[in-house]
């Protein structure tokens, strides 16, 4: 059981379901034991605090009762009194990790090794774990520094604990289930909704194994186990060891029910009733000898019982031993002697497959090879059985001489998908043609809307036009030097409209073939013509329909153009002006800052011309004083 502090609620109630699960579990068997064991994490940053207060005490509240974190302990071997393991259970108290996944898979694989400290017996065994967690796998480990791998051996100390928990890796998934399944042990998964779908990933690769969804508070856990149980009991799995190389095994299932003759790699039948017998073939097969005798054991997951088999491979033939009329001789045709067939008279072949009256010639080969008698046989393409080529593959002919898959394709399809392949050629379906049945015979994408063919532009192949040359597009109707259907409609769309144009004094006759009406408010898009008349107005119209030589002309009334002259020469002048008055400001405001700048310059040094003579650091007296050295003695002497 997890025991981190996310699942404290849950401990007090498992603490008082020791009775009550002995009851339901002897409901089916009297012979039940139940034991307990617990875990946390690995006690190494950065899973649980290296603090010397939180190893003591890790859980939140410091008044509530708490135990130093671990990572597994074997609190309770198994027994049958529920006492014992309400009172080892009620001494329990949470701890406390760091980080969300818990050490659960070093708790499941210890369960499994430690058989003597966990008081395994020979009996179906269950091992219920459960969490409100994900967990840590192989790899983790390195975030603490631990780079040893799981040696997959038992390290329980006298109290129960995994003691070389900060020495080893946490275990991969493959060594869970390769323990779990060697010691026989199927497994209950118990875990809340939130991490539901994550052990249910994890149960598909542990075999024998059931997920089923706890509540919050852990109050469904013995109808869960219940429940489980029953599903682990209903499903019967036989599965074998590792077999040697060139030794291939078949199952075949026969479980009474619709799952009757099922064929696989193992054995399995679901919903299994008490007292149901099933049933399982399984078929052994050798490639080549085994050098050496080999043992295989079968047995059904979740029971101690086991077959062993030894396989030996029989590869020499005892000719002394023969075996009349052998099923392996066609049927009874011959007799197996050493490993041949042995015909009897009238019978023919490697297998005595052939008969002596359906033969024209004893040569069972003459009639598989070419007239010249060289060339392998069958064209190397078939087996040659009484004479006859019987080809492989796509070949055909007497002698398997045609190759039926080597037939042009078109976009990838032997023959178009419109024929059939046969002896390299395509033999096309009706109003098909072409060396791959690509050249369709129809000429409906080749008629233009005056019901032309390739506008009379070019010849309609394989129904596509090929132009004449100057002429181009899908049918034909386009020229460098045509007008455009805008081009060809624009004098009758103006003249019908607006009176004005180059047909303007004989419309009616020259424009006798299109039907012109006003569109006052229409919808403009790219199939709209866009054109100006004589006197350079926009106009719009748009080409409904061209069919038998009539044309239907929408025209939309007539724009004038607006005249921007005077907008843009006004625009253009005034832009210069205001352009020439801000430079001008500009130059004006940078002269004005010059000028300001030099003036303060200039007042500045001119209070400086007021300084006295003993402010002044700069001043020098113009005032010399000698004094001759001698003066006073001379004075002195003529006194």
């Amino acid at each position: 059981m997890d025991l981190s502090y996310s699942m404290k609620d849950d401990l007090e109630l498992v603490r008082q379901l020791g009775h009550s699960l002995l009851l339901r579990l002897q409901e089916v068997t009297h012979s039940v034991r139940i034991g307990f064991g617990s875990f946390v994490d690995k006690t190494v940053l950065p899973f649980v605090s290296a603090v010397p207060s939180k190893l003591r005490h890790p859980c939140r509240v410091p008044e509530e009762p708490c135990q130093s974190p671990f990572s597994f302990h074997h609190v309770l071997s198994l027994t049958g009194e529920a006492q014992a393991f309400e009172r080892e259970v009620g001494r329990q108290n949470v701890s406390g990790n760091l980080d969300w996944p818990e050490g659960g898979f070093d708790a499941i694989l210890q369960a499994a090794l430690c058989q003597e400290q966990i008081g395994w017996r020979n009996v179906s065994r269950l091992l219920v774990f459960t969490s409100d967690d994900t967990f840590h796998t192989a790899g983790d480990g390195k975030l603490g520094g631990i780079f040893m791998p799981s040696d997959g051996h038992c390290h329980l100390d006298s109290n129960g604990l995994y003691s070389r928990s900060p020495e080893f890796d946490y275990p991969s998934v493959g060594q869970v289930a390769q323990a779990l399944s060697a010691a026989n042990i199927q497994t209950i998964f118990a875990v809340t909704s939130a991490i539901l779908p994550i052990y249910q990933e994890l149960s598909q690769l542990i075999p024998k194994s059931v997920v089923g969804e706890l509540s919050e508070d852990s109050s469904n856990v013995v109808q869960l186990i219940m429940d489980a149980y029953h599903s682990l009991s209903s499903t019967v799995t036989l599965e074998h060891s590792s077999l040697p190389p060139g030794v291939q095994i078949s199952y075949e299932s026969h479980c009474g029910g619709p799952e009757e003759g099922e064929a696989g790699d193992h054995g399995q039948c679901n919903h299994v009733s008490v007292n149901q017998t099933v049933n399982f073939w399984v078929t052994l097969q050798a490639t080549h000898c085994l050098p050496e005798p080999h043992i295989l054991r079968l047995r059904v997951l979740g029971f101690s019982e086991e077959l062993t088999v030894e396989l030996h491979t029989l590869c020499d033939c005892n000719c002394s031993d023969t075996q009349l009329q052998a099923p392996y001789c066609s049927d009874g045709q011959g007799h197996l002697q050493c490993g041949v067939c042995s015909c009897i008279p009238g019978r023919l072949g490697q297998f005595c497959e052939c008969s002596e009256a359906e033969l024209s010639s004893l040569d069972l080969e003459s009639g598989c090879r070419a007239p010249n008698g060289t060339g392998p046989l069958c064209s190397g393409n078939g087996q040659c059985q009484c004479g006859r080529c019987r080809c492989s593959g796509e070949s055909s002919g007497p002698l398997c001489e045609c190759d039926d898959a080597s037939c042009e394709r078109h976009e990838g399809i032997l023959c178009g998908g419109f024929g059939r392949c046969q002896c390299g050629m395509c033999y096309c379906q009706a109003n098909r043609t072409g060396r791959a049945c690509e050249c369709s015979g129809d000429t409906d994408s080749c008629v233009s809307p005056e019901n032309e063919l390739c506008s009379g532009h070019g010849r309609c192949k394989c129904n596509r036009c090929q132009c004449m040359d100057g002429y181009y597009g899908t049918l034909c109707d386009q020229c460098p030097g045509c007008k455009t259907s805008c081009e060809t409609h624009r004098d009758c769309a103006e003249c019908g409209a607006f009176g004005t144009g180059p047909l303007a004094a004989n419309c009616s006759m020259a424009c006798a073939h299109a039907n012109v009406t006003l569109a006052f408010a229409p919808i403009l898009d790219d199939g709209w013509c866009k054109e100006r008349t004589w006197d350079n107005q926009l106009f719009f119209f748009l080409v409904e329909d061209e069919a038998g030589g009539q044309v239907v002309l929408r025209v939309r009334p007539k724009e004038k153009g607006a005249d921007y002259t005077q907008a843009i020469v006004l625009s253009c002048v005034g832009g210069i002006v205001a352009v020439g008055l801000g430079l001008v400001l500009a130059y004006r405001l940078s002269v004005e800052i010059y000028d300001r700048r030099e003036y303060s310059r200039f007042e500045k040094e001119r209070r400086q011309l007021y300084w006295k003579q003993n402010s002044n650091p700069l001043y020098q007296s113009a005032i010399t004083t000698t004094i001759n050295p001698h003066f006073q003695e001379v004075q002195g002497a003529t006194l």
